[in-house]
C-alpha cells in the first residue's frame, strides 16, 4: 500500500510541475492573443473535460504504441515504448489534466486586464519583464488554483491510467487502480482506508481552491 501511495504522489508531483511549465505559456497566449483561431486551440486543450477518460486513454494508447509512427520514433530514441510505463502515465496524465490547469490560469491572466502591463511598459519594462514581474505575481492565485486542481485530478485519475498504464505493481499501479483491485478481491477494509483517505484529500483540495478563488476575487475588487 505504501508503494502505491508513493507512486501516486510521485506521479502527481511530476505531472503538476510539467503542467505548470506547459500550461502557463498556453494560458498566457490564450489570454493575450488576438488570433481568430485561438479559441480552436482552447477547445482542443479543453477536450479532456468532455471526452470519456477511456476514449482519451484508448487514443493515447494508439498514438504512443509501437505500431504508430510516434511510438516507433519514441522507441528508436529512448529504446522503449511508453504504454504500460510510468513515463506513459505521465504523458497521459498531462494531457488529461491540462484543462484543469490552463483554464484557471487563463482566467487569472484575463482578470487583471491591460492596465498593469501598460503601466509597466511606460516604465520601459520589456515584454519578458512585464510577464515575470507583473503578470505572474498578479495571476498567482489562479496559478495556485491550477496547481491544486492539476495535482488533485492526477491523484484521482482512473480511466486514462488504466488504459495507458495497466496495473503493474511498482510501475503503474496508482491509488485509484489499487482501490478497484481491493473491491474486486473483496478486501473491503483496505478499500475503505484508501477511499476514505481520498475523500479527505478531495475535501481539502476543494477547501484550498475556494480559499484561493476568494483571495483572487478580493484582489481585483
Amino acid at each position: 500500500m505504501a508503494e502505491t501511495i508513493f507512486l501516486t504522489l510521485q506521479l502527481a508531483v511530476t505531472v503538476t510541475i510539467l503542467l505548470l511549465l506547459i500550461g502557463i505559456p498556453i494560458a498566457w497566449w490564450l489570454a493575450r492573443s488576438k488570433a481568430w483561431w485561438k479559441e480552436a486551440v482552447g477547445a482542443i486543450v479543453a477536450l479532456p473535460l468532455v471526452l470519456p477518460p477511456t476514449v482519451l486513454g484508448f487514443y493515447l494508447l494508439l498514438a504512443l504504441g509501437p505500431s504508430s509512427p510516434l511510438g516507433q520514433a519514441i522507441q528508436a530514441v529512448f529504446g522503449r515504448s511508453l504504454p504500460f510505463t510510468f513515463e506513459g502515465l505521465v504523458v497521459g496524465s498531462v494531457v488529461y489534466s491540462m484543462p484543469f490547469v490552463v483554464q484557471p490560469i487563463r482566467n487569472a491572466f484575463e482578470a487583471f486586464g491591460d492596465k498593469p502591463l501598460e503601466a509597466a511598459a511606460t516604465l520601459r519594462a520589456s515584454p519578458l519583464d512585464r510577464f515575470f514581474t507583473v503578470a505572474l505575481p498578479l495571476a498567482r492565485p489562479g496559478i495556485l488554483t491550477g496547481a491544486i486542481l492539476g495535482f488533485a485530478h492526477t491523484v484521482g485519475e482512473f480511466g486514462v491510467v488504466l488504459m495507458i498504464g495497466g496495473n503493474i505493481p511498482g510501475e503503474t499501479k496508482v491509488l485509484s487502480i489499487a482501490i478497484y483491485d481491493y473491491v474486486e478481491t473483496l478486501e473491503w477494509q483496505k478499500a475503505h482506508i484508501l477511499a476514505g483517505g481520498m475523500v479527505v484529500f478531495a475535501f481539502l483540495v476543494v477547501l484550498a481552491m475556494m480559499a484561493s478563488e476568494r483571495r483572487m476575487r478580493s484582489r481585483f475588487t
